[in-house]
């Protein structure tokens, strides 16, 4: 896969896939987080980044970064059901909370968005 951009953060140049995703997730960082979601025009608050961690915390453990359906259900059994609902996830990470999460949270595109 070839690189078409870079971020740069603190002095270094970190490549990106042709749609932002990061090419190597050891890259990532609480700033490059910051930096991506500043891109997709989002301010990060704590409950993004508590979104952010579950979105971790999924790929750990599935190997595999969530499409959305998967993301709710994982949410809510975490954050409980008011915080487990597309609605709430679509206005921290508007228009598709799965990729942009996926995205600022340093993880691999989910294999089903488009």
């Amino acid at each position: 896969m070839e690189n078409t951009a870079t971020l740069v953060v603190g002095g270094r140049e970190i490549p990106l896939d042709k749609e932002g995703f990061l090419c190597n997730l050891d890259d990532w960082s609480p700033e490059i987080a910051q930096a991506i979601a500043q891109q997709e025009g989002i301010e990060l608050s704590e409950e993004h980044w508590e979104i952010l961690r579950l979105l971790q915390d999924f790929y750990r453990e599935f190997e595999l970064s969530p499409a959305m359906r998967p993301l709710v259900k994982y949410v809510g059994l975490h954050l409980g059901p008011d915080k487990g609902r597309s609605i709430h996830l679509m206005k921290l990470f508007p228009p598709s909370p799965a990729k942009i999460g996926s995205k600022i949270a340093g993880l691999p595109k989910p294999t089903n968005c488009l």
